[in-house]
């Protein structure tokens, strides 16, 4: 198998852009990993494209990517569409970087795209509720109007677990938050920017007890996009080398798809998630930051809030998760935040970050998960880089 290089990448301003859709923000998105890379589109052999809910929010059910791309010279590319929940981008990043490592292209582009936001605002927790099993909770009932994601019922179970369990306290789930709006303000393409206090998110409206608003992600619109090439063309192009090292996914059948993931990736990088600069995870409601804490092996069970009060997790500390703002800040559009991830930690190990870098970042990590199952994400994907010198 080849290595595999990041050759460029490319990110949307993420908000509610009522409106814009998602062929505006991939053909953003794509144009800009392109102009990141010094690559025209001739260059690129495949796309994978990756996207979750437009078949409800804007009953785009199918060929999303073609339609998406259908003005773009990448139209003309073979293109496969990826639906894999809130990993959808992960995943697309997964089967490119997979096709460029076995020698049947040198070159894909991955994108991510959601459009999230619609006029109806039911639609979009409608769609959500398509990431888990519909038997199990049954069909919407015509004219319903869902309010609030059901994603967040299932957090909101995991919150009270771990507050029982680890004798941990709302307040820590705020700190979450605070850490990555804090994050966030330094990110210009993130969605919130305000800094926040613990009395605020802890003040904020209630969604599902006990996580308030803020410990929430947001109803979020967006696209990112990556290009993966060979190492061969990366060198032959001097393109600076930011190698994938791991990449690997899990399903949760057996109830830990980050750990599982997170495991063959340490295995087949040759590192663990303490050897890593920076590191950014799914943090789609407060609590799952601090279990991730623990699945990755960043901490012992049920340290994640100790670790957390410690400041090692916040810029400037030893181990910095989700300065990008996560997907509580910088916002959490299904299909593109897998790719996202990927944006921000190729960003901090170019050393691009601004305000925000993390001092000599050489090897990062991302955790994407995505739908929920039997008390768990039905599937995780866990990437590792590493800027090579």
């Amino acid at each position: 198998m080849r290595r595999v290089i990041i050759a460029g990448v490319g990110m949307t301003q993420f908000g509610k852009q009522t409106g814009r859709g998602v062929r505006d923000m991939s053909l953003e998105a794509a144009d800009l990993a392109l102009r990141s890379a010094g690559m025209d589109t001739d260059s690129v052999e495949r796309v994978y494209y990756g996207n979750a809910i437009a078949g409800t929010v804007t009953q785009q059910v199918m060929i999303r990517g073609q339609v998406a791309f259908r003005n773009h010279p990448l139209g003309a590319l073979p293109l496969i569409n990826v639906e894999n929940a809130c990993a959808s981008g992960g995943s697309a990043f997964l089967l490119a970087i997979e096709a460029v490592a076995s020698g049947s292209i040198d070159c894909a582009l991955a994108v991510g795209a959601e459009q999230m936001s619609h006029p109806d605002r039911s639609r979009a927790f409608n769609a959500l509720r398509g990431s888990t099993d519909i038997e199990d909770i049954g069909e919407v009932e015509p004219g319903s109007m869902s309010a609030n994601s059901i994603l967040m019922d299932y957090y909101a179970e995991v919150a009270r677990s771990y507050l029982d369990t680890y004798g941990a306290e709302p307040a820590d789930f705020a700190r979450v938050a605070v850490k990555n709006r804090d994050h966030a303000a330094l990110n210009p393409l993130a969605y919130l920017r305000t800094p926040q206090t613990v009395e605020e998110v802890l003040g904020g409206r209630m969604i599902v007890p006990p996580l308030t608003l803020a410990m929430c992600s947001p109803v979020t619109d967006g696209a990112a996009a990556i290009i993966v090439c060979s190492e061969e063309e990366a060198r032959r192009r001097g393109i600076p080398l930011v190698a994938v090292r791991a990449c690997r996914n899990a399903s949760g059948a057996k109830g830990r798809p980050v750990f599982d993931s997170a495991q063959g990736a340490f295995e087949a990088a040759g590192f663990g998630a303490a050897d890593c600069d920076v590191i950014e995870l799914h943090d789609a409601a407060a609590p799952a930051e601090l279990l991730q804490y623990q699945e990755i092996g960043l901490c012992g069970e049920g340290q994640g809030f100790e670790l957390l009060r410690s400041g090692a997790t916040a810029l400037g500390g030893a181990h910095p998760v989700n300065v990008s703002g996560g997907l509580l800040s910088r916002g959490h559009p299904l299909g593109a935040t897998g790719c996202a991830q990927l944006h921000e930690i190729v960003t901090q190990l170019r050393g691009e970050a601004g305000a925000r870098q993390v001092e000599n970042a050489r090897i990062a990590m991302a955790v994407n998960g995505g739908g929920w199952l039997d008390g768990a994400y039905a599937l995780a994907i866990v990437t590792i880089l590493e800027r090579l010198d």
